[in-house]
């Protein structure tokens, strides 16, 4: 059941992800504008648990996110209060159902916020991205597009310093790492810096399937994250 209905099932949860961001000290940086308007589909690359508190904290919008997470300890909780999306990609039999359920959430006027990777990485580079949810914006039955907005994130600080390759592993949870001391070893690092790049809406309308979709976005994002990469290992030379 979720807690907060209306209004506050959008403003809640933003406060409370805001709330936990100031308390773990990251500090996030955007560039770029949100689309604002609904329904959207945002799509991100995805280097850890922490995007969540990010994305959270700046967004009004619901995760898709994959089905074993719903039982977690905390984060179970957390994407109950978020009215986060759960799917599994892997079943065919349930992903007729499960585009079902995400296009019914968009007819709603929801924001839905997706990582395409499938999985989290370090951050220096952006996989490929699974095109099988893109089929909700390919078969949208609205009577406008359905806009879809790229986005990049990268934490690039640690204490005001550059985020160098030592360290990356302490911030992207990715492989086969076990959550508790991952999120332990987090909070001994101190203030965190994260920028979000807002890339240019597109709509579903200029694109022939959902392939088409799904390229564009990956080499949108992973342009965004080449660049601030390039930009971070400038700077940190100097």
């Amino acid at each position: 059941m979720i807690p907060f209905g209306g209004k506050k099932a959008e403003i809640a949860p933003r406060w409370f992800f805001a709330t936990l961001s100031w308390l773990f000290d990251v500090r996030i940086t955007m560039k770029g504008v949100p689309y604002k308007g609904a329904p959207v589909l945002y799509i991100s690359n995805h280097i850890s648990w922490l995007d969540i508190f990010v994305f959270g904290a700046v967004l009004r919008g619901s995760f898709v996110a994959r089905g074993d997470l719903e039982g977690w300890p905390i984060f179970g909780y957390l994407s109950t209060l978020q009215q986060t999306v759960f799917v599994d990609r892997d079943n065919r039999v349930r992903s007729g159902r499960q585009l079902d359920q995400l296009t019914e959430r968009l007819l709603e006027d929801d924001r839905l916020i997706l990582f395409p990777e499938g999985t989290s990485t370090d951050g220096t580079k952006v996989l490929p991205f699974k095109s099988s949810l893109f089929a909700v914006a390919e078969r949208w039955p609205g009577d406008d597009p359905l806009l879809i907005q790229p986005m990049s994130i990268r934490y690039k600080t640690i204490n005001g310093m550059p985020l160098t390759r030592h360290y990356r592993p302490f911030i992207g949870w990715y492989g086969d790492m076990d959550l508790a001391p991952h999120f332990w070893d987090f909070l001994q690092l101190g203030r965190i810096g994260v920028a979000i790049e807002f890339h240019e809406p597109v709509s579903s309308a200029e694109f022939k399937s959902r392939k088409a979709m799904c390229r564009h976005c990956h080499e949108v994002i992973a342009v965004g994250v080449e660049q601030k990469l390039a930009g971070a290992s400038h700077a940190a030379a100097a």
